[in-house]
C-alpha cells in the first residue's frame, strides 16, 4: 500500500499489523516498533468508528491469536509500551510529542488487541498470551514477570501521574478506556464475576496502593469535563503543503509506508455535539462506576467501593479513620456543580445515587446546601421525561428523591425555595411555585404515568414513599400541586370501582361455569387498596401536622368531597378517615354559615380563619409516615448489569459486537 492510500479496508494487507500477527517473532528491541507505531490518525470517537476499524483488522486479529502463542509478539509489543511510559511524565514536561505519540499508539493497538482476546476466549486462556515467549510451539515461562499487573499498574500510574494537556489528553482517554477492556471479561458471561483476574490484581497486590489517587483522579476528570483538544494539537497532522518538521519526521520514521488516514478526527472540523462532549469525563466516570461495582474479593470489600463511600471535604480537617486506609479529600463544591449540570445522563445520576446514599459526607454537604434546587430540579426533569428515559434511569432518580426526603431540614426547604417559569413542564404554565410543590406535581405524574402505562409496583411504593415523607412539612402548596393530590386520590377511587365491578361479574359468571379460570381481581383489588391507604395517609399527614399551612388543599378537598363518601364506613380505612372527614365537616359548616355565592378568594379566607379556629386536639394523631431506602439484598444484580449495559451503549465507549454479549439482553440499557 502506498503513503496516499487512507482507506480504512487498506488495513487488512498493512505490512506492518501482517507482519505483528504473521509467523516471525519480533524482538523488543527490532526497529519494526518504531515503524508499527508510526501511524497518524485520530482515535475513534463513537462505536460505530470503532465498528469500522474492527471489521477492517478481523483477519489480522485472528492472525494474532492463532501465532502469538510461538511469537509471542502481544508480550513484546506490551513489554515495548511498559518501557515507553516510564519517561511519559517527563515527556509531557518537556513536550515531547513523538514521544507521547508513539506511546499512545502502542496503547491504542494493545487495546484494540486485548478486547478481540477477552471477546474469544476465557480468561485463564488469555492470560497464558501474555506469557508466551519466542520458544518452541505453545510454551511459555511460567516465572515470567505478570505482564498483567504490570500493564494494568502502568495504567494506573498514567492516568494519575501524567500531566492532562493537549498533547496528553489522547493517551491518558486511552488508559482509561484500555482499563475498562480489562475489565470488560463481565460482558461475556451470564453469571456475575466474582473472582477474575481483574479482580484480583486490582485488589491486591501492586495496584491497590494507588486506589485512593485513582478514584480521586477519575473524580476529578468528571468534575472538570476537559474537551477533546482541536485536531492537530495532540498528535501530528497531515498539512496541505506537504507536512511541516514534525509530520515530515513521522512520516520518515515510517517511511511511508504505513497509512495516513483519519477516523473522524485530523484537519476535519468535528460536528457541534463532539465539541462539547469530553470523552475523558465520561469515560472517566464509566470505569469508576465498574470499579465501584466490582464484588468484593473473599478476603477483601472492594476497596474503590470503600474509596467512594468514605471520602470527605477538602474543607473537612477531621482526621480519617485509620481503618481506611483508602480515604481522601476532594472539593465538595466542584463535585456538587459537575453533579448538577450532568444530570442528563444515566452515568452521572448513578453516580449521584451512590454518593447520596454510601458516602454520608457527600450526603450530609449536600443537604445543607442552599442551592439544592439546581440538583433537584434536573433530577424532576428526567421524571417528568419518563417516555424518553429507561426505567433504570428513573428508578436512580426516583432513589434520590426518596433518600432527599429522608431528611426533615430537606423537606422543609424545599417549601421556601420559589422557582419561576418552569419551561419544560407543559401541562401548565407554571410562572411561580415553590421546589416542593413542583416536586410533589412531578412525583403524582410519574404515578398516573406508571397507572396506565408500566403498572410498576416498584415505582409506586417509592413514589409514595416519597410524598409520605414530605407530607408532615408540606407547607403553602401551590393550587395546581393541591388539586392533582385529589386527582390522583380521583383516580384511584375510579380504579377501585372499575375493579370491584369486575369482581362481581366475574364472581356472578363463576357461578354458572366451572370450567372458566377467574383472574385474580382479589389480588388486583388489595393493590390499589393498599395504594388508596397510603394517598389517604399522605393526605392526613399534611392536615394534622399542618393544616394551617395548606388552605389549598383544604379548598381541593371540600370541592371532591363526594369523592371520600364511599371510604369513610370501608373497614380497611374507616380510622383514617376519621380526621379528613372531620376537616370536610367541620370547614364545610363554616362555609354554609358564611352564605352561598363565594368567590375563590372568600372561600380561601374562610379556610384560613377556619384553621386558626379548629382546635388541633380534635385531629387523631396516627405514628409518623416516614420511609427509608433499603437497598435489595444482592445489589450487585442490578448494578453490574446496568452498568455495562452504560459502557455497551456509550457514544464514547469501544465497539461491543452484540452477538457476543452474554450479561443482558440488548434491551436492558
Amino acid at each position: 500500500m502506498g503513503a496516499n492510500s487512507s482507506n480504512i479496508s487498506d488495513l487488512s494487507e498493512n505490512e506492518y499489523l501482517k507482519r505483528l500477527s504473521g509467523t516471525e517473532s519480533i524482538s523488543e528491541n527490532d526497529p519494526f516498533w518504531n515503524q508499527l507505531l508510526s501511524f497518524s490518525f485520530t482515535t475513534p470517537t463513537n462505536s460505530a468508528e470503532l465498528k469500522l476499524l474492527e471489521e477492517a483488522t478481523v483477519s489480522v486479529c485472528k492472525s494474532l491469536v492463532e501465532n502469538n502463542p510461538r511469537t509471542g509478539n502481544l508480550g513484546a509489543l506490551i513489554k515495548v509500551f511498559l518501557s515507553r511510559t516510564k519517561e511519559l511524565k517527563i515527556s509531557a514536561e518537556c513536550q515531547n510529542h513523538l514521544f507521547i505519540w508513539q506511546a499512545h499508539n502502542a496503547l491504542f493497538l494493545i487495546s484494540c488487541l486485548l478486547k478481540v482476546f477477552i471477546s474469544q476466549m476465557p480468561e485463564e486462556e488469555m492470560q497464558l498470551h501474555f506469557t508466551y515467549e519466542e520458544k518452541s510451539p505453545v510454551t511459555y515461562q511460567a516465572d515470567s514477570e505478570d505482564l498483567i499487573e504490570e500493564l494494568l499498574c502502568c495504567l494506573i500510574k498514567l492516568i494519575i501521574d501524567i500531566p492532562l494537556l493537549d498533547i496528553t489528553y489522547g493517551i491518558s482517554l486511552e488508559a482509561v478506556s484500555t482499563l475498562v477492556v480489562f475489565l470488560s471479561c463481565q460482558l461475556f458471561h451470564k453469571e456475575i464475576l466474582r473472582q477474575s483476574i481483574s479482580h484480583k490484581y486490582l485488589m491486591h497486590g501492586q495496584c491497590l496502593p494507588y486506589t485512593s489517587r485513582l478514584v480521586k483522579t477519575l473524580l476529578y476528570n468528571f468534575i472538570r469535563q476537559e474537551k477533546r483538544p482541536p485536531p492537530g494539537t495532540h498528535i501530528f497532522e497531515q498539512q496541505s503543503d506537504g507536512g511541516g518538521l514534525l509530520y515530515g519526521l513521522a512520516s520518515g520514521v515510517a517511511t511511508g509506508l504505513w497509512t495516513v488516514f483519519t477516523l473522524g478526527g485530523v484537519g476535519s472540523k468535528p460536528a457541534p455535539h463532539q465539541e462539547q462532549s469530553s470523552p475523558l469525563a465520561s469515560q472517566s466516570l464509566l470505569l469508576l462506576l465498574v470499579l465501584a461495582n466490582l464484588t468484593d474479593a473473599p478476603d477483601t470489600p472492594n476497596p474503590y467501593r470503600q474509596a467512594i463511600m468514605s471520602f470527605k471535604n477538602t474543607q473537612d480537617s477531621t482526621a480519617f479513620p485509620s481503618s481506611n486506609p483508602h480515604a481522601f479529600q476532594i472539593n465538595f463544591n466542584s463535585l456538587y456543580t459537575a453533579l448538577c449540570e450532568q444530570q442528563k445522563s444515566d452515568q452521572a445520576t448513578l453516580l449521584l445515587y451512590m454518593l447520596l446514599h454510601q458516602n454520608s459526607n457527600v450526603r450530609t454537604y449536600m443537604l445543607a446546601r442552599t442551592d439544592m434546587e439546581n440538583l433537584v430540579v434536573p433530577i424532576l426533569e428526567i421524571l417528568y421525561h419518563v417516555e424518553e428515559r429507561n426505567s433504570h434511569h428513573v428508578y436512580m432518580a426516583l432513589i434520590i428523591l426518596l433518600i432527599l426526603t429522608e431528611d426533615d431540614g430537606f423537606n422543609r426547604s424545599i417549601h421556601e425555595v420559589i422557582l419561576k417559569n418552569i419551561t419544560w413542564y407543559s401541562e401548565r404554565v407554571l410562572t411561580e411555585i415553590s421546589l416542593g410543590s413542583l416536586l410533589i406535581l412531578v412525583v403524582i405524574r410519574t404515578i398516573q404515568y406508571n397507572m396506565t402505562r408500566t403498572r410498576d409496583k416498584y415505582l409506586h411504593t417509592n413514589c409514595l414513599a416519597a410524598l409520605a415523607n414530605m407530607s408532615a412539612q408540606f407547607r403553602s402548596l401551590h393550587q395546581y400541586a393541591a388539586q392533582r393530590i385529589i386527582s390522583l386520590f380521583s383516580l384511584l377511587s375510579k380504579k377501585h370501582n372499575k375493579v370491584l365491578e369486575q369482581a362481581t361479574q366475574s364472581l356472578r359468571g363463576s357461578l354458572s361455569s366451572d370450567d372458566v379460570p377467574l383472574p385474580d381481581y382479589a389480588q388486583d383489588l388489595n393493590v390499589i387498596e393498599e395504594v388508596i391507604r397510603m394517598m389517604l395517609e399522605i393526605i392526613n399527614s399534611c392536615l394534622t401536622n399542618s393544616l394551617h399551612h395548606n388552605p389549598n388543599l383544604v379548598y381541593a378537598l371540600l370541592y371532591k368531597r363526594d369523592l371520600f363518601e364511599q371510604f369513610r364506613t370501608h373497614p380497611s380505612f374507616q380510622d383514617i378517615m376519621q380526621n379528613i372527614d372531620l376537616v370536610i365537616t367541620f370547614f364545610s359548616s363554616r362555609l354554609q354559615q358564611a352564605g352561598a355565592e363565594l368567590s375563590v378568594e372568600r372561600v380561601l379566607e374562610i379556610i384560613k380563619q377556619g384553621a386558626v379556629a379548629l382546635p388541633k386536639d380534635r385531629l387523631r394523631k396516627f405514628p409518623e409516615l416516614k420511609f427509608k431506602y433499603v437497598e435489595e439484598e444482592q445489589p450487585e444484580e442490578f448494578f453490574i448489569p446496568y452498568v455495562w449495559s452504560l459502557v455497551y451503549n456509550s457514544a464514547v465507549a469501544l465497539y461491543w459486537n452484540p452477538q457476543d454479549i452474554q450479561l443482558f439482553t440488548m434491551d436492558s440499557g
